[in-house]
């Protein structure tokens, strides 16, 4: 259905969209995910060009729409486009918005196309509101009434961008509802958005993006439950690093402690769960540090957000040292009291081999 190969997008100061090649097949739908500025909105402007690429190929249907010789005016009749802004003509009844595009260029009588257009705002659940103007309507109903105008169409792609982005919350789902039951019609469907349940529900595949073009390229349940790359794992767990290296047993201890401060301030964890994440990183380091010839020792903590959870992960080199087996018992203990689990493990690959993973307790 769609082949992009070596996209590029550049703008003076930024380059959204470096190298992007991939295959979108008939009847996918995909979820594009992923941090603001990483190039969602760009990718699917430029598959309709509404945006121009700087380099690269974009194939619909065998047919090159970024050779300067196509008609992309006669693509764009079978690539439906939803906006987050609703771009619904003001002067025009919700019904004339629908008839418009389906009369002016698939030449359908004004009969045809109205029957039509009631057909898809019955669809929408919006049929009693096909004589009112669109600054009569809710956000949410002006957005269904988008979708429905785009379905008048009848296009084999739908692209759809940041649809509830736009909408009050309490908005936002009689619109996904729609889009849900438009994911199951077999129409192809590429959907930016922010919103993870939504996008694991309704979807076939999950683009995340990231690092300037598509990072992870996945069904929802890789994406979510078991990525294969780490900053999909930290976008999907909503997760927070911070990062520490020791380098000697003399260690800045409380500049260390004032990073772990400011980050737990700047996430917002609970008082109860950053004392919790400081006394952990306190207690591993004097067990550790007395320990190992070379006192070079890696701790990288994690913060999901949407659970709520914390963990430390320290590494450090030198000969298999377990200090769960033996050790200070007093910090051991310490650490026990404040964790839900301390667990060892050795990579003899890794350039630090020896892991402690802790999972802090959150209660």
């Amino acid at each position: 259905m769609i082949k992009i190969e070596h996209l590029r997008k550049e703008y003076p100061n930024v380059t959204p969209l470096k190298d992007v090649s991939v295959e979108i097949n008939d009847g996918d739908v995909i979820s594009v995910i992923g941090p603001s500025g990483m190039g969602k909105s760009t990718l699917l402007r430029c598959i309709n060009r509404l945006e121009e690429p700087t380099s690269g190929r974009i194939l619909v249907n065998g047919t090159e729409i970024t050779d300067p010789k196509c008609d992309i005016n006669r693509v764009r009749q079978k690539m439906g486009m939803v906006f987050q802004s609703f771009n619904l003509f003001g002067h025009l009844t919700v019904i004339e918005n629908l008839m418009l595009s389906p009369v002016d260029l698939l030449g359908k009588s004004k009969q045809e196309a109205y029957d039509e257009g009631m057909r898809l705002l019955r669809t929408v659940g919006l049929a009693e509101k096909a004589l009112s103007y669109p600054d009569e309507l809710s956000g949410g109903q002006k957005q269904r009434i988008a979708i429905a105008r785009t379905l008048a169409m009848d296009p084999d792609i739908i692209l759809l961008d940041e649809p509830t982005s736009a909408l009050d919350p309490t908005m936002v789902g009689e619109v996904q509802a729609v889009i849900r039951d438009l994911a199951k019609t077999g129409k192809t469907m590429m959907i930016v958005t922010h919103e993870m349940n939504f996008a694991r529900a309704i979807s076939s595949r999950v683009f995340y993006m990231d690092e300037n073009g598509i990072y992870e390229d996945g069904t929802p349940e890789q994406i979510f439950e078991h990525p294969q790359r780490e900053k999909t794992r930290c976008f999907v767990r909503q997760l927070k690093v911070l990062e520490l290296n020791i380098e000697s047993r003399d260690y800045d201890f409380l500049g260390m402690a004032g990073e772990i401060d400011t980050y737990c301030h700047k996430n917002q964890i609970a008082p109860k769960t950053a004392g919790r994440i400081q006394l952990a990183f306190e207690e591993t380091a004097q067990l550790l540090l007395p320990r190992l010839k070379d006192p070079r020792v890696r701790a990288v903590c994690e913060y999901s957000a949407a659970a709520e959870k914390a963990e430390w992960t320290f590494t450090y080199g030198g000969e298999a040292l377990d200090v769960t087996e033996k050790g200070d018992e007093l910090a051991l203990a310490v650490l026990k009291g404040m964790t839900e689990s301390v667990d060892s493990s050795r990579n003899e690959d890794a350039e630090l081999p020896n892991t402690l993973r802790l999972v802090i307790r959150s209660e």
